[in-house]
């Protein structure tokens, strides 16, 4: 036999069907809905993920237990078709589907041992070199028997799964903290947006700073550029001889509701996007006027490439540029701001430079703003403000997916900050994200390195390393002997068995 890798002194490798009866599930014909209830767990690979099992999504009846192949506890489960090596060790009797292979082993071997030995680097990749060369992996029954298994002595065998168990519990400790980490990052970003949208975040900067232009005049700016816009192109159009332009729907400043809000610090106000707003609109999906997707061009944005609030080049859909020419009205432009209207709603994205020429489909609102009078990353993050979104998700409507619509848009409420303090704001709160996002990198490292601690314990434990040896242990070679005595003398006192039922592994 060939051996994988040296063992201490006092170990031996050995194969699986020297020290364990190996079972292949079976599958109660799923016609006969009787076969099905409540009686017993049935197993499928998706539920060995190298734990417990006490439980699964699906059971069988008394009727379906007496067809299918039972294990008692402490067997250990093996995923032997498509996903090789994923591992289970049940605690209760169940029954198991024929993707699995199951050891039972000697009673001198602890059912534990196996256990962690199969989710080691080293059997997983033995087991993959016995799979069968199909497109789908296979190990059947016999393979599995046949795989090369390092016994060492009981006495050690015992302080194995005593070590392991207990650096174990404190790698999962570890990851159960680290898992905290980004719901504590989210929580993080959203306190630092309701104290910047609150006036908190500046409060010390506004007592330094009390003779500023309040944001009332910022406002009445906006609506007179906008006037003054509209009776340039008028006099252009006259001048030309063409019919006077339709006024534009923000032309004038649009009065709402109030009441309920909460108190702004001085020289603030609340406003909506349609007094600020030079224009909101959504896009078009290509496919819906006969165009198709192609593998290079311009970039499409879709809310599936809003994350985190920035757009992710690495999933973009691309359009031709006879595409991006005909859906015009969804072009984007630098500064534009995307905010998703349909499915999951209220991820926003700044559009910059680097991410055109670009265009988006109706799914995304395209909100462009004055940017010579107002901050575009001040009015993102208010955007991005949980208020904000739940605001805009109570205005959800829509069978089977949720959408707004670009007049809920329009009515979204924000507060608005002088403009020299929406520049202090947004230094402040990117200041603070770039404090999250250091962190964010550390837990990506640490769960890393916790992630790949546990195959390096495992690796090491099979290696003989993770514990000292005894001289004074019985070794491997004289366990060996006794188990194949023993499993003789069991087999002579066994009465003869019904032959099993073939199953998918062994034909392969």
């Amino acid at each position: 036999m060939e051996e994988p890798s040296e063992l201490p002194e006092g170990w031996m490798w050995t194969k699986l069907r020297d020290v364990a009866d190996v079972i292949t599930g079976n599958t109660p014909p799923k016609k006969d809905q009787e076969n099905y209830g409540d009686y017993i767990p049935f197993v499928k690979p998706p539920e060995l993920n190298d734990c417990i099992i006490t439980k699964s999504v699906d059971n069988l009846s008394e009727k379906g237990a007496k067809i299918a192949r039972i294990l008692s506890p402490e067997s250990i489960l093996v995923s032997c078709i498509g996903i090789l090596g994923k591992t289970g060790i049940n605690a209760v009797p169940i029954a198991f589907n024929q993707q699995i292979n199951a050891a039972i082993f000697s009673e001198n071997i602890l059912p534990k041992y196996g256990f962690y030995y199969f989710q080691t680097p080293e059997a997983k990749e033995l087991l993959n070199k016995k799979s069968s060369s199909t497109t789908i992996p296979i190990v059947n029954k016999s393979r599995f028997k046949t795989l090369q298994f390092p016994l060492p002595p009981l006495n050690e065998q015992h302080r194995i799964v005593t070590k392991l168990e207990a650096l174990l519990a404190q790698v999962n400790a570890s990851k159960d903290h680290l898992a905290k980490v980004p719901q504590i990052g989210k929580q993080f970003r959203q306190s630092v947006l309701a104290a910047a949208c609150s006036g908190e975040l500046t409060k010390e900067w506004r007592k330094e700073h009390p003779e500023v232009e309040p944001a009332s005049e910022l406002l009445k700016r906006i609506q007179e550029d906008r006037v003054q816009k509209y009776e340039e192109e008028c006099r252009k159009v006259e001048a030309a001889g063409r019919k006077k332009p339709k006024k534009p729907m923000n032309l004038e400043l649009e009065e709402f509701e109030t009441a309920g809000l909460p108190t702004l610090p001085n020289n603030w106000l609340w406003t909506n996007l349609h007094n600020l707003a030079s224009l909101i609109t959504k896009g078009a999906t290509p496919t819906s006027y006969g165009f198709n997707y192609v593998d290079k061009g311009i970039n499409f944005v879709r809310v599936e490439n809003i994350v985190n609030g920035s757009i992710d080049s690495n999933s973009l859909y691309h359009i031709t540029q006879e595409t991006h020419e005909f859906l015009k009205r969804s072009q984007l432009r630098d500064n534009d701001i995307l905010f998703s209207i349909a499915g999951t709603i209220g991820r926003s994205s700044i559009v910059r430079a680097h991410d055109l020429p670009a265009n988006t489909n109706q799914a995304l609102a395209i909100i462009r703003l004055p940017y010579d009078h107002i901050s575009i990353e001040y009015t993102h993050f208010a955007l991005m403000n949980q208020t904000t979104i739940l605001n805009a998700q109570k205005e959800m409507r829509g069978v089977g997916m949720n959408n707004i619509s670009l007049g809920d848009v329009n009515s979204f409420v924000i507060p608005i900050p002088p403009l020299s303090e929406q520049f202090q704001i947004v230094t402040k709160v990117e200041n603070l994200f770039s404090l999250a996002d250091e962190v964010e990198q550390q837990y990506q490292k640490a769960l890393y390195h916790v992630d790949h601690l546990t195959q390096s314990l495992l690796a090491k434990a099979f290696r003989g390393e993770l514990v000292p040896q005894d001289p004074n242990d019985e070794p491997a070679s004289v366990l060996l002997e006794r188990i194949k005595q023993e499993r003789a003398k069991n087999e002579k006192e066994k009465k003869p068995r019904k032959k099993e039922s073939k199953t998918l592994l062994d034909y392969c």
